[in-house]
């Protein structure tokens, strides 16, 4: 509620005339016409001092006001005057901070000042009328008569002006606001122990009060006991990352019967929430691996050179060859002869029945290897598949990649171990973030104008360490494809690619004497560029690099000279399927190819230097060993063969067959053990261990043999 005097304003018509200085008293006579009117009890001395009106209620607000109104507003006043201060501070003190904003100093002074002053009722000759304005007529010597009108700037108008109720305690004015403040409190405090201040009591209804009764069933209350272990609590402790789970446990041991059963209703989980929940499967994923670590721990200790654990559950005694110690201490000291032992198989439901087309270790992770699928022949293909497997979990990979079209070829990169580049069969190169779940690609060059247009053969990541310019330097992606293309791909917002090489095909002066003259200008047109199928490059200088034709040479390339080749070797008589560089000899380098024929090479020499043959079958792929400068692996479409140089330059030291209807299609040495991997074309990758015995001198003899050789 608001504490204005709300005063309205009207017209009335004066009936003095304007000459007469009476105040207009009204008059009642009774029936006879005498004068009854009467008289007021308190008649103000005009020579006395007219009586100081209050600020709370000036003048401007009750001018033009009705007799009513008026008198009204005058008894509230003379109420309020003999109320004291406090009844007349319920009454004014809103006026005084809404309408006028009066300061302190004007509310104390009218606190102050003595009740006499104010007793005398306003005698009705104080009020104020309006008088109506009589207008003048119109004339012609008035409306001819000339007027001067002066133009001015009339006075602001302030439309709405709030004052702040609020001053900064920096400012010049918050000495004075507080000052005022505190004797605003003070004055507070003295009203409120002040003689003037009357209490009054007032008096409230309360209803009668009236009990009640109501009927309801009985409460059956039960004792109820749970039964807890130690594993429950770190759960519950640690949290079970299933949503609706874990439940907080009732205030109150004593619980309804009905509330108990509900209460185990809502406690059982749904089965879909915790079987697909992810702390769940993350948990499934560590206790599969956890399971499958102990079954192949024997196998996994062999492939790690490390002893085989006993089961301490096992039941089954170890048998009594009645040797003794020094007996089984001399039977371990003589050594066996070179075999390879099968571990296991990588394979699943997956990649039964794919072709394994290439394999590669991941060069920060040798534990993780990934598997290519796909098939060679145009007429028969499928889609990609890349696998991901780990030491880990020998029965599922970790990463799963699906490909439009067959896998090819594959590597990891060395900078960036989580980076994964994939070439397939319809020329497109993508590469893929094994770190992520994302199935999809990080690139891909299935939509670059520039992109291959034949199967890409072969991929690798490439340090560019002795680039030309800075932007160059780092680790380039490099391609060979059917098209007869050898690209560079630098990857940066996306796939971009340089040609390092173009393949021209170059046939040796027998051939050119055997075609005719228009077939060889019909040649010239059709099979200008060769398709190159296999490259790679320099251990020790990342600018030269060798590459593998269909036509069978091989040609020494450097990434300056795009133009021409370095060198070409001419020995090979069909295509050259694989080229590898020895590790430990930056001079020699193998290849193997379709004339069943494998070549050991030296740089500086246009013929090779040894020459070892399979027996009628095309060799589809060769690798040398990481860990012995004298032994490299054979894969043809019959069998493996594992070739130690030191022992014989002849025959194989080591032959293992093919399953029936399985063809090999490649293999690959692991980085950290004594292993050989295996990949068929039925989708599984054997895991064998090799036994050579071979001595600590075996460098020694390689170096040497190949300085024999010249």
């Amino acid at each position: 509620t608001s504490g204005f005097l709300r005063v309205p304003y009207t017209t009335c018509r004066s009936l003095v005339p304007p000459n007469d200085d009476t105040p207009f008293s009204p008059k009642v006579f009774d029936e006879n016409g005498t004068d009854v009117t009467p008289q007021p009890l308190y008649r103000p001395d005009p020579a006395a001092v007219p009586p100081r009106q209050s600020k709370i209620l000036m003048a401007q607000d009750v001018s033009g006001a009705t007799f009513s109104d008026f008198f009204s507003s005058a008894f509230h006043t003379t109420y309020a005057s003999f109320g004291g201060p406090f009844t007349r501070s319920l009454f004014e003190s809103s006026i005084v901070s809404k309408s006028s904003q009066s300061t302190m100093e004007s509310l104390n002074e009218e606190i102050e000042e003595p009740s006499s002053k104010r007793e005398g009722i306003i005698s009705l000759s104080d009020v104020q009328v309006r008088r109506e304005e009589v207008k003048e007529p119109t004339t012609e010597d008035v409306l001819n008569k000339k007027v001067d009108i002066h133009l001015t700037e009339t006075e602001t108008l302030c439309l709405l002006d709030i004052p702040a109720t609020s001053v900064s305690v920096e400012s010049e004015e918050a000495e004075i606001v507080k000052q005022r403040n505190a004797a605003y409190t003070e004055l507070c405090k003295n009203r409120m122990g002040n003689d003037k201040y009357v209490e009054r009591a007032m008096q409230t209804f309360n209803g009668a009060p009236k009990a009640k009764e109501v009927q309801t069933k009985s409460i059956t209350k039960v004792d109820a006991g749970k039964q807890t272990t130690n594993w429950d609590i770190y759960d519950t402790l640690s949290g079970t990352g299933v949503e609706g789970v874990v439940r907080e446990p009732p205030e109150t041991e004593e619980s309804n019967l009905l509330d108990i059963m509900s209460n185990h209703i809502e406690d059982a989980p749904a089965p879909e929430v915790i079987l697909y929940s992810e702390k769940f499967q993350q948990d499934l994923l560590v206790m599969e691996k956890v399971v499958l670590q102990n079954i192949f721990q024997p196998k996994l200790a062999a492939y790690r050179q490390l002893p085989i654990l006993k089961d301490p559950d096992s039941t089954q005694k170890p048998k009594d060859t009645g040797k003794t110690e020094k007996q089984i201490q001399k039977t371990e000291d003589i050594p066996s002869s070179p075999a390879l032992e099968p571990l296991w198989s990588f394979t699943c439901e997956l990649t039964v029945g794919r072709n394994v087309s290439s394999m590669t270790w991941n060069k920060m992770n040798p534990d993780l290897l990934a598997v290519g699928y796909g098939h060679f022949d145009f007429e028969d293909q499928k889609s990609g598949l890349v696998c991901c497997w780990s030491l880990k979990n020998l029965k599922w990979p970790d990463r799963i990649f699906h490909c439009e079209s067959a896998v090819t070829a594959l590597d990891f990169s060395g900078h960036n171990g989580c980076l994964l580049a994939v070439g397939m069969h319809n020329g497109s190169i993508a590469t893929y973030n094994v770190q992520s779940k994302e199935k999809t690609p990080i690139t891909d060059s299935s939509e670059y104008p520039h992109k291959h247009t034949g199967p890409v053969w072969q991929v690798k990541w490439v340090s560019q360490e002795r680039a030309h310019s800075e932007e160059e330097k780092g680790e380039a992606l490099v391609s060979v494809s059917a098209d007869g293309r050898i690209c560079k791909w630098v990857l940066k917002k996306d796939l971009d690619c340089v040609d390092l090489m173009k393949l021209k095909r170059t046939k040796s002066e027998r051939t050119r004497r055997q075609l005719g003259e228009r077939e060889r200008r019909s040649e010239l047109v059709i099979w200008r560029e060769v398709p190159g199928l296999c490259f790679d490059f320099h251990p020790e200088d990342s600018n030269i690099y060798l590459t593998g034709t269909e036509e069978g040479f091989i040609h020494k390339c450097s990434c300056s000279y795009n133009e021409q080749y370095l060198e070409t070797y001419k020995e090979h008589k069909g295509p050259v399927y694989q080229i590898t560089w020895s590790p430990f000899s930056p001079d020699v380098f193998l290849s193997c190819s379709s004339d069943w024929t494998i070549q050991l090479w030296r740089q500086d020499l246009l013929e090779p230097v040894l020459v070892f043959t399979s027996p009628c079958m095309a060799v589809f792929d060769v690798a040398w060993s990481p860990k012995w400068a004298t032994v490299f692996g054979v894969v043809t479409e019959k069998r493996l063969e594992i070739w130690d140089l030191g022992a014989s330059i002849l025959d194989p030291t080591i032959v293992q067959d093919a399953r029936p209807g399985v063809k090999l299609t490649s293999l690959q040495f692991a980085s950290e053990s004594d292993c050989i991997l295996l990949g068929d074309s039925d989708g599984q990758v054997g895991v064998y261990q090799l036994n050579l015995n071979l001595g600590e001198g075996t460098q020694i003899k390689m170096h040497c043999s190949i300085l024999l050789f010249n």
